[in-house]
């Protein structure tokens, strides 16, 4: 057997010399391939008979063949026609009218290769003996190619199908994704938004050890977060109460954000470099959007840089039912970290005395 010796010879020694070479008959001889230039100086070929070998693939060189009348590889291991196999017999028969006999291989009517398939109903008329060649169908049956065509068109009716299917499951899986994805951001948008202004806080902050976790220096004693339409009551009664006569150092917005940042950035640097934040709650504050931003920044701030402390305080400046108030709000009034502002003159002091006590704790 001489396969294993023809296998191995890559630059086309063994017919080097045979330049006028038109017929050889290499059947029977166990070659599992033969390599790219086994070939190169048979130009003159006319008969190539290949049969009855252990081909997977025509991977050698043939559309110098110009001559060529018939090749002949069947029974091999061949599953289809490779795409530059399929280059060089269309090649070939542009210049010559040969056969190719594919006769007795394990040929796949499959979606896979109906490029092959589609490739031989433009070859049909260079095929020896097509309508006895045996083709295996997706389902594993074999079926004989009585009509080329036929087979063809039905391949590509359930491929077609097929290809839907999978675009539509690739798509269910895109969107299921997306959802998916969707979903967790909308979960963890605060703490998403959180991390996000702390890192950019972090790498443009000049002073580093400001920002050190242990920390107990602070710039403020208390970031108040509130609504516009509430500023008379915190610029005034806030203020005096807290700041002139308690001497506990507070942070407004309209007093201590650095001109030229944005709102966000702003925001989570007072949290985070104040000690406690107080909630100027109202339904003012509810309908604002950057004061539940500050808020939600706030329990990020409790969470994620100290270790759970409580820093987070409701003032609840206006009387305000249940059923009106977001979940979050809810589950920090449960956490009784509130209190609410009186209207009675009695009320006053002792609303004073409580907020103070606790912010100075």
């Amino acid at each position: 057997m001489l396969g294993a010796v023809l296998s191995d010879d890559i630059d086309g020694q063994i017919l080097g010399t045979l330049h006028n070479l038109e017929e050889i008959n290499l059947s029977q001889n166990r070659i599992p391939t033969l390599p790219l230039n086994f070939f190169k100086a048979q130009s003159k070929m006319k008969y190539l008979n290949l049969k009855n070998n252990l081909l997977e693939t025509i991977a050698f060189r043939i559309s110098h063949m110009k001559n060529l009348k018939m090749l002949d590889i069947s029974n091999n291991k061949l599953l289809h026609i490779d795409s530059y196999a399929r280059n060089q017999l269309n090649y070939l028969k542009s210049h010559s009218d040969f056969l190719i006999n594919l006769e007795n291989n394990p040929l796949q009517c499959t979606c896979d290769y109906i490029k092959f398939v589609k490739w031989m109903v433009s070859t049909e008329r260079h095929l020896e003996n097509v309508h006895l060649y045996e083709c295996e169908t997706s389902r594993g049956k074999k079926q004989i190619l009585v009509s080329v065509m036929d087979v063809y068109l039905g391949l590509e009716k359930a491929c077609y199908s097929y290809d839907l299917l999978a675009v539509g499951i690739s798509g269910a899986i895109l969107i299921f994704i997306c959802i998916l994805c969707g979903g967790l951001v909308y979960r963890y948008r605060w703490k998403i938004r959180y991390f996000y202004h702390m890192v950019k806080i972090r790498h443009y902050k000049r002073r580093p050890n400001m920002w050190d976790d242990d920390r107990e220096d602070y710039m403020y004693d208390v970031f108040v977060a509130y609504a516009d339409d509430d500023r008379i009551f915190v610029h005034t009664t806030l203020l005096q109460e807290l700041e002139k006569e308690a001497g506990i150092e507070l942070c407004l917005h309209c007093r201590n954000f650095l001109p030229g940042n944005d709102i966000a950035t702003n925001i989570i640097s007072a949290i985070h470099n104040s000690r406690k934040t107080v909630i100027i709650m109202s339904h003012n504050f509810l309908n604002s959007y950057w004061g539940m931003y500050e808020f939600n920044m706030a329990k990020m701030e409790s969470i994620y840089e100290r270790r759970h402390e409580n820093i987070l305080y409701l003032v609840f400046y206006e009387q305000m039912r249940s059923r009106d108030l977001p979940i979050q709000i809810l589950e920090q009034v449960q956490s009784q970290s509130y209190i609410e502002y009186p209207n009675d003159e009695y009320g006053n002091e002792v609303f004073w005395n409580q907020l103070i006590t606790a912010l100075r704790s």
